[in-house]
């Protein structure tokens, strides 16, 4: 049901569910719920790992205890196998990176019309709830890794080495400086395009999915009773697509920071 009350023909409700709540116009458009939901779950990740240090005892850790330190553990263990580099920055970053990514992308296994239906019963017309569906987000995320490999790259290896590096790689001769600046220049910017897209992709995809099933029912009893099956797996299958997801954004940070720190 659309927020006036009025049904919504199929094609309508998948619009009205991919439709996020906006104010401005064009490139200056804001995504309200896009930012509600991202900034909300990051103030929630901050204060559920800072009560847990707090609160943290040497003997026998409770569940959650037990829950963060893993998670903690399996992120510490993965930077050191990856970065070879010294930071202390890369390890917290991670963390954040990966915790935050996946609480953004389990906003996918609320039903699609729940929170939607709440917004709509409070006069708000639109509500996406996956903050990662949106590109405006996943594109954010992605630059500020970017805007940290140029900022490493430059300490590590100076203005003279990042321009060597830009320049003299993959041919080392002065007369191919343009063939590889250019190849080196798109392969650096693919890094924040790549991370961004897969990212936004993957859970638009899924996202998509569920509105689909969604539609099933209220049709017939048949129908009804497939969509629930179908939910119930696809569900199930992609609590593994959003864990991966951050994984993969996750380590291919810490990939493209460590070579950011490699002195060639």
């Amino acid at each position: 049901m659309a927020a006036t009350g009025e049904a919504l023909t199929p094609q309508g409700y998948i619009q009205h569910h991919l439709t996020n709540l906006s104010v401005g116009e064009g490139i200056w458009a804001w995504h309200i719920d896009s930012l509600f939901f991202s900034v909300g779950l990051g103030v929630l990740f901050l204060w559920l790992f800072r009560s847990v240090a707090k609160n943290a005892t040497t003997g026998v850790p409770g569940k959650l205890q037990c829950f963060v330190e893993m998670i903690v553990e399996f992120v510490d263990n993965s930077v050191k196998e990856t970065f070879h580099g010294k930071n202390a920055l890369i390890a917290p970053l991670a963390l954040t990176i990966f915790v935050w990514i996946f609480l953004m992308n389990f906003m996918d296994m609320v039903p699609v019309d729940w929170l939607p239906h709440v917004a709509a019963l409070m006069g708000i017309p639109y509500m996406k709830v996956v903050p990662t569906t949106d590109v405006n987000i996943t594109f954010s995320l992605a630059i500020g890794v970017f805007l940290l490999i140029i900022y490493y790259s430059i300490k590590v290896k100076g203005v003279s080495g990042f321009v060597k590096e830009l320049t003299l790689q993959p041919f080392n001769h002065k007369a191919m400086i343009p063939v590889n600046l250019l190849l080196e220049s798109v392969t650096l910017i693919a890094k924040p395009i790549s991370l961004a897209l897969r990212l936004f992709g993957n859970l638009y995809a899924g996202e998509l999915i569920f509105i689909l099933i969604a539609l099933m029912y209220g049709t017939n009893l048949a129908l009804s009773a497939l969509g629930v099956s179908l939910q119930l797996g696809w569900l199930i299958f992609h609590i593994l697509v959003i864990t991966l997801q951050a994984f993969i954004f996750m380590m291919l940070t810490i990939v493209y920071l460590s070579m950011a720190h490699e002195d060639h």
